[in-house]
């Protein structure tokens, strides 16, 4: 067994011992009301606004967007944090966007519902072992993704999102300078694929991502042959060859207006899902499990490929 996949495994059981120490009583609609009024009142007091990520629940992604906030991906929240009038942000997602947002607006206070929330891609690659991992190729430009901790950016040469990687890449490239990549082998192998650039990857993965099996790509578009597949070039490189469409975040959610009501099988995590059905789309998404069914989306079926 790999360093990397005894990494990824015990974050696996950490995230699995998190979940069940954290049981998540069902709220009555009287207690949510009384609840999400408090809320309400705590940000008009405090001057405060929440920024939530797409992979939050249904509820605060409508909260947040009720009270002037934002859903969007990490750098997204932390750009609307730094552009809003709110002197307090509150973010919904884990520590690293957190951290993120506290880069970009160093004079707002920035606060988390808890510092516990994380990222196996950040978790996967602690400072102390990337610094020693860069030290020993110095001739490498570093370039990170943003799902890290503030001190792996800060050891970085470049930081980059899903949506400019493959540009970053490319400009390097052209220079005829090698790479460090890091976290996400997955990410990185699709970018160097796409760009031909000389990238020495980070064996680091997302533990959600990494779960995304091709053969449940295969068996959806066996009874669904029509259906297009929208893919993050964090997924396996097996899943990415049989996607029509491979985007980031933000992308994804657009692309499906572009399917003309073809059928959709959605990869991302689930609670991209409530996102993009929000939005009101004509195409029908398909997810795994039924009764996950969001409306107004027509059909519901998200190809999560498990095992």
């Amino acid at each position: 067994m790999s360093i990397a996949q005894e990494k990824l495994d015990q974050i696996r059981a950490q995230v699995q011992s998190h979940l069940e120490s954290r049981p998540s009583p069902a709220l009555t609609a009287a207690r949510r009301e009384a609840l999400e009024s408090t809320i309400r009142g705590h940000l008009h007091a405090n001057n405060a606004v929440i920024v939530a990520h797409y992979y939050t629940a249904p509820e605060i992604q409508a909260l947040a967007e009720a009270t002037g906030g934002c859903v969007s991906d990490s750098l997204e929240m932390a750009r609307f944090g730094r552009d809003h009038p709110a002197e307090t942000l509150i973010v919904a997602g884990v520590r690293f966007m957190g951290e993120t947002a506290k880069i970009l607006t160093p004079d707002k206070r920035v606060l988390m519902p808890t510092l516990e929330a994380t990222c196996s891609l950040d978790e996967g690659c602690p400072i102390d072992e990337f610094s020693a991992f860069c030290d020993a190729h110095p001739e490498r430009e570093v370039v990170v993704y943003a799902n890290t901790s503030a001190a792996v950016k800060a050891r970085a040469d470049w930081v980059v999102t899903s949506s400019i990687a493959l540009d970053v890449a490319e400009h390097l490239a052209a220079q005829d300078k090698a790479i460090i990549w890091a976290p996400d082998r997955h990410l990185g192998d699709y970018v160097q694929r796409e760009s031909g650039a000389d990238i020495l990857l980070w064996d680091g993965a997302c533990i959600v991502h990494e779960e995304f099996k091709a053969r449940g790509i295969l068996d959806l578009k066996h009874v669904h042959p029509d259906a297009a597949v929208l893919v993050h070039p964090e997924s396996p490189a097996s899943v990415i060859e049989l996607a029509d469409h491979v985007a980031p975040q933000r992308r994804l959610f657009v692309q499906p207006r572009r399917c003309h009501n073809r059928p959709l099988s959605w990869r991302p995590i689930r609670a991209s899902f409530t996102s993009c059905s929000r939005r009101r789309l004509t195409s029908s998404l398909l997810l795994r499990r039924p009764q996950a069914r969001v409306r107004p989306v027509v059909a519901a079926l998200i190809a999560l490929g498990w095992r």
